[in-house]
């Protein structure tokens, strides 16, 4: 399998929305680039902020969010342990983010079938990482700094500079979700 190598430094949200439209389900990718990590605490937080009108702590517009909460960095390291979670624990709150911008969201799993619809609808797509490999993660991640929510520890928002990040293409944006055609071929 030939990883395709995209580096979305020093784009714009519509160069790397264009980009990454094009890719398909199942294909595998290598990501560079700004991406920042949230998990449950955040996504809560996040829709909270929403609901009553006030100024989010990051822009949604070409975003991309991880779902991670990466441990403290060790030995030199830019960051710790850095896998993905589950997730499905977020899909209520996907839809919204990719409704204001975000490009893609990173997790493990399978995910409900509205987000394969966010995802069609907003011309988003849906990434998976290897699970159960979050040392090896970390090798991939050349920048980390909080940017919100430190008061959430491991769940606060985490910019991350990605280099070559491994990726497989779990939903497109033509909704097209690796999940479902394997349930298909059973």
């Amino acid at each position: 399998m030939n990883d395709i190598d995209i580096n979305l430094k020093n784009l714009t949200s519509k160069e790397k929305k264009e980009i990454l439209s094009n890719l398909k389900a199942g294909q595998t990718i290598l990501l560079s680039g700004t991406v920042y990590t949230a998990r449950d605490a955040a996504h809560k937080r996040i829709a909270n902020m929403i609901k009553i009108g006030e100024r989010l702590p990051i822009t949604l517009d070409g975003a991309i969010i991880y779902y991670a909460g990466p441990t403290p960095a060790k030995n030199g390291m830019v960051i710790g342990a850095c896998g993905p979670t589950t997730s499905a624990r977020m899909d209520k709150f996907t839809p919204t983010l990719y409704d204001l911008g975000v490009i893609a969201t990173i997790g493990k799993g399978e995910r409900d079938q509205e987000i394969s619809l966010s995802c069609k609808k907003n011309k988003s797509l849906y990434f998976c990482a290897v699970g159960g490999a979050g040392a090896l993660a970390a090798t991939k991640i050349k920048k980390c700094d909080v940017v919100a929510f430190d008061d959430l520890g491991c769940e606060s928002i985490k910019k991350l500079e990605f280099d070559k990040f491994p990726l497989i293409v779990a939903t497109d944006s033509k909704g097209n979700d690796i999940f479902k055609r394997n349930e298909e071929t059973k």
